[in-house]
């Protein structure tokens, strides 16, 4: 393989003559005309697919034997007919005509490899080995899953498209979900994203070790959120978002859970369409449901609940569903815990309604509080508990493994930390 000197031709416009119209022919047919080669077939017969493609006027197709003279005005051949005699002369005569060909039935004469090819967006991958395709095959497939679940440095170091005197190419902004904070709760097409940003404007409840696997010349603005300490206000950010993708670059704005459940993903995108900017939503796992999956609880269970209200604590929940057997997802709401449960108990909630708190879900600081409507703000406070947690109130606390058999009960003792 040290005599291979990997290239791409760009066959737009030309002839590409091919020998052979069986099933190998057909395989490399559909990238032959992606590539806009002007394709003739020469073979006494053909396979279905290549009659259909010829009946379409898709490529020229002559029913008949193999002719020395079929190579006139030819950019490249490929020889597939299954005979290697056959396919030996072609490449004979290619060989003498100065032409590259692809010899099927001989991988060690061939002029021309055919690789294992991977198209992922705009990047294209070939790989070739030593005469092993189905070794090719695996490794091109193991690389395109790579390069879409983010391992791979997917970054751009040129501008898409030449730039106009004076000008710069817009970028875009994609708004990414990173889930409840561990890096593998993250989805496919974000941690691809990432592998591609130049500029990342993160939250501090997103993935934070994604950032860590980030190179040293992609940017990283810090624009987190807490409670009395604001690093950028929303129009701030908004405006960076907007900046950045107008000196040309992929921004990435990662944020904690889900982009459009209480993110403000939906004014960010707004705002940066407004602009002019293309701008992709990637969902993420919203803390709602999967923080409290992470203490074993499902916001609905056959014969428990059969539904489920998310809200902030900054809601009102006059309005919301006061049953146990109804689901009460709060976000950000240990600042008002005391208020919503005095709230929750006039709208008729019962005291021993399960309660539970999770603190920092999905991480190695995660810690669980599991009392009653009536117990959980003093909990709460003799635990001092903070954000982030996520409430979770209704009967559905009851199936959580951290759940003390005595939590029915209206006692400060049913508490338990993890």
């Amino acid at each position: 393989m040290n005599d291979l000197y990997p290239t791409s031709l760009r066959l737009l416009g030309h002839r590409v003559l091919l020998v052979g119209a069986g099933p190998v022919s057909e395989r490399r047919l559909k990238a032959l005309l992606d590539a806009g080669a002007r394709v003739t077939v020469v073979a006494p017969d053909a396979v279905e697919g290549i009659r259909r493609l010829h009946a379409a006027g898709l490529l020229d197709w002559h029913p008949r034997p193999y002719r020395a003279t079929d190579l006139k005005d030819t950019w490249f051949v490929h020889t597939a007919t299954g005979d290697p005699a056959v396919d030996s002369a072609v490449a004979s005569d290619a060989e003498k005509a100065r032409l590259w060909c692809v010899n099927a039935s001989n991988h060690r004469t061939s002029t021309v490899f055919t690789p294992a090819v991977a198209r992922i967006d705009e990047v294209v991958v070939a790989v070739n080995t030593d005469g092993d395709p189905r070794r090719a095959g695996r490794i091109r497939t193991a690389i395109r899953v790579a390069a879409q679940t983010g391992l791979l440095p997917w970054r751009r170091f040129r501008p898409r498209a030449p730039q106009e005197q004076g000008t710069t190419p817009a970028g875009r902004v994609a708004l990414v979900g990173g889930g409840p904070g561990e890096s593998g709760l993250i989805t496919v097409r974000g941690r691809q994203l990432l592998a591609e940003a130049d500029v990342v404007v993160a939250d501090r409840l997103g993935p934070r070790a994604l950032l860590e696997e980030l190179g040293p010349d992609v940017r990283v603005i810090e624009v987190g959120k807490a409670p009395g300490a604001h690093t950028a206000t929303q129009d701030q950010i908004n405006d960076l978002l907007v900046g950045q993708a107008r000196a040309g670059n992929l921004v990435v704005r990662l944020k904690g859970g889900d982009p459009f459940v209480f993110g403000r993903g939906g004014e960010e995108a707004e705002h940066c369409r407004g602009h002019g900017l293309a701008v992709e939503v990637v969902p993420g796992v919203t803390s709602a449901l999967s923080v409290p999956a992470a203490a074993g609880i499902p916001v609905t269970h056959r014969g428990v609940a059969a539904g489920f209200t998310v809200a902030t604590g900054h809601d009102e929940l006059a309005d919301l569903p006061a049953r146990s057997d109804h689901t009460l997802v709060l976000l950000m709401g240990v600042r008002r815990l005391a208020e919503s449960v005095a709230t929750l108990g006039r709208r008729g909630l019962g005291p021993d309604t399960p309660v539970a708190i999770i603190e920092s879900g999905w991480t190695v600081d995660q810690r669980v509080t599991i009392g009653t409507l009536a117990t959980i703000t003093d909990q709460a406070a003799a635990r001092r508990v903070a954000n982030p947690a996520v409430i979770v109130i209704g009967d559905v606390v009851n199936l959580s493994t951290y759940t003390p058999d005595t939590v029915a009960v209206p006692a400060p003792a049913a508490s338990l930390a993890v």
